[in-house]
C-alpha cells in the first residue's frame, strides 16, 4: 500500500513538473521583458510570446498546442490518459509528446525509490523533494540552457534547513561546507576556462546547483557527484557528436548531468569517497 501511494503521488507530482518545465521559462522571460521595457521606455517593445496575457503555473488550463483544445479532467490523468488517447489529441489527432508521460513515470520511480531507500518517514519525502526539483531543473536547462534561480536558490536553502533538522543527509557543518565548496569549485573552473580560452565554459546556474547539492549531501559527496557528472557529460557529448546531433565545439548543458550525479549519490551514498578518502 505504501508503494502504491508513492507511485501515484509521484505520478501526480510528475504531471505538475511537466507544467513547471514548460511554463516557468516563459514566466521568467516575461518578467525579464517587463523589467527591460520599464528600464528603457523609449526603446521598441520586445516581441510577445504568443501565450495568453494571464499565464502562470495554474492558468490557463492545459490545452493542445496544435488546435487549442482544452483538456478535460479525464484527459489529465497521468500516464493513463496518454495510453487511452494512444498518444494523440482527442480533438485534432495530433501527436502528444512522449515527454509528458516520461516525466510522470520518472517522478513516480523517484518517489518509489525514495520510499525504498529511506522508509515511510520524513527523509523519504525530503529525498523525493530534492529529486523532483532536480528533475525539473535538469529539463529546463536541457531546453533553455538556463537554470532558474527560483529553483536552485530555494533548493540550496532547503538543503541547509533539512540538514539542520533531525532528518538530514549530512551534518550541518558538512552541509555549509558543501554549499561553499560546491559554488567556489565551479566558479574557479569557470574563470580558469575563461582566462585560458576566452569563452565561458558554463553558466552561473551550474555553480548554484552544485552548491545546492553540497548543501543537501555534504562536502564529501561533491567529488563523486562531479565525477559522475563529468563522465556522463563527456560520454553523451561524444555520442551526440559521433551521431551528428551536435558539433564538437557546441556547448552542452551541464545541469542535467549534475542533477543525475546528485540523484545517484543520494541513493548509493559515497563509495568513491570511502574508497579513496
Amino acid at each position: 500500500m505504501q508503494y502504491a501511494f508513492a507511485i501515484v503521488f509521484g505520478l501526480v507530482i510528475g504531471s505538475f513538473l511537466s507544467v513547471v518545465v514548460h511554463r516557468l521559462p516563459v514566466i521568467l522571460e516575461r518578467a525579464w521583458r517587463t523589467e527591460v521595457d520599464a528600464a528603457f521606455p523609449d526603446a521598441p517593445k520586445t516581441a510577445t510570446d504568443g501565450y495568453p496575457e494571464r499565464f502562470n503555473l495554474a492558468v490557463p488550463r492545459s490545452a493542445c498546442p496544435h488546435c487549442g483544445h482544452v483538456l478535460r479532467t479525464w484527459e489529465n490523468i497521468p500516464v493513463i490518459s496518454y495510453l487511452v488517447r494512444r498518444g494523440k489529441c482527442t480533438s485534432c489527432g495530433a501527436r502528444v509528446s512522449l515527454r509528458y508521460p516520461s516525466i510522470e513515470l520518472a517522478s513516480s520511480a523517484l518517489a518509489a525509490l525514495s520510499l525504498y531507500a529511506y522508509g515511510p518517514n520524513w527523509p523519504a519525502l525530503a529525498a523525493f523533494g530534492l529529486c523532483a526539483t532536480l528533475l525539473a531543473a535538469a529539463l529546463i536547462d536541457f531546453d533553455t540552457r538556463y537554470l532558474p534561480d527560483v529553483l536552485t536558490l530555494p533548493l540550496l536553502w532547503a538543503g541547509l534547513i533539512v540538514n539542520y533538522s533531525d532528518i538530514g543527509f549530512a551534518t550541518l557543518h558538512d552541509a555549509v561546507a558543501g554549499a561553499v565548496a560546491g559554488y567556489l569549485f565551479l566558479w574557479s573552473v569557470y574563470w580558469l576556462f575563461k582566462l585560458a580560452r576566452g569563452v565561458e565554459g558554463m553558466g552561473y546556474g551550474d555553480f548554484k546547483l552544485f552548491a545546492a547539492l553540497g548543501a543537501w549531501l555534504g562536502w564529501a559527496a561533491l567529488a563523486q557527484v562531479m565525477l559522475i557528472s563529468a563522465v556522463a557529460g563527456a560520454l553523451v557529448g561524444l555520442l551526440a557528436t559521433w551521431r551528428g546531433r551536435m558539433r564538437f565545439e557546441e556547448p552542452l548543458p551541464f545541469g542535467p548531468f549534475l542533477a543525475a550525479g546528485g540523484v545517484i549519490t543520494l541513493f548509493i551514498g559515497t563509495p568513491l569517497y570511502s574508497l579513496f578518502g
